[in-house]
């Protein structure tokens, strides 16, 4: 919290900044980016401060979290400007995205869950004990080999190579993979949208670690949804001080 400041009380830098633990340079640069408002200067040059910065720096440090450094400083710089309904626009776009990650996580909730008990350990039917060739994987799963070939290049899968035949071989890790992606065409995503999350699959070492990485997504996604309700209130703050 910043410090309990009287209506026309004035501010040096270094009490603007001891105020809410940040150096004098970082004040200065906020006011250089239009965070905060114009200062007002002595005879001598001096910048000095009014209640009015302290509650735009209230407001820019509780967008932050929620909002990130790029998104929360154009925010201010269009309240400042006077600019209020740009300011509005940014905030809306911010919750779209965080709306829309949270139905990205849904989605891959769903599609774990519509997997069933296959996991990268676990062979699956096809043509040979060491994988399955792209005609039955693709039957299985309902789909044109092309498709796959098409997911191959795209990143979502990649099989190996037989040595003898040179026909692709998808071992059960790619088999996942490749249920996986299905799963999430069928919500409607994108190749390029599912090609990240596959390989965050590939990084957590299977399906099961995944989980926890999900959990810890949720738990992100949940703290920006609160810091971005902490941000509109002490903005709404700074827009009624500004009158």
């Amino acid at each position: 919290m910043g410090p309990n400041l009287q209506s026309g009380e004035r501010l040096r830098p270094v009490d603007l900044a001891r105020g809410h633990g940040l150096s004098t340079q970082a004040i200065r640069n906020y006011e250089e980016a239009g965070i905060l408002p114009a200062a007002a200067r002595t005879p001598h040059g001096y910048r000095t401060y009014t209640p009015l910065h302290s509650a735009a720096l209230r407001a820019f440090l509780a967008l932050l979290p929620g909002h990130g450094h790029r998104t929360a400083t154009s925010i201010m710089r269009a309240v400042n400007e006077g600019a209020a309904e740009e300011a509005f626009r940014l905030i809306d776009e911010s919750h779209a995205q965080l709306l829309e990650d949270r139905r990205t996580l849904q989605a891959v909730e769903t599609a774990l869950r519509d997997l069933g008990p296959l996991t990268a350990s676990e062979p699956d039917a096809g043509s040979g004990p060491d994988g399955t060739f792209i005609g039955p994987l693709a039957g299985k799963l309902g789909i044109r080999p092309a498709t796959l070939r098409k997911w191959e290049r795209a990143g979502l899968v990649s099989p190996r190579r037989d040595p003898l035949t040179g026909y692709r071989v998808y071992g059960a890790s790619d088999v996942r993979d490749a249920r996986l992606a299905h799963q999430l065409r069928r919500g409607g995503y994108l190749l390029e949208q599912i090609a990240p999350l596959i390989a965050q699959v590939r990084a957590a070492g299977g399906l099961e670690p995944l989980e926890a990485a999900l959990c810890d997504w949720r738990s992100q996604l949940s703290a920006r949804g609160r810091a971005m309700l902490t941000g509109a209130a002490e903005l709404e703050a700074y827009l009624r001080e500004r009158g």
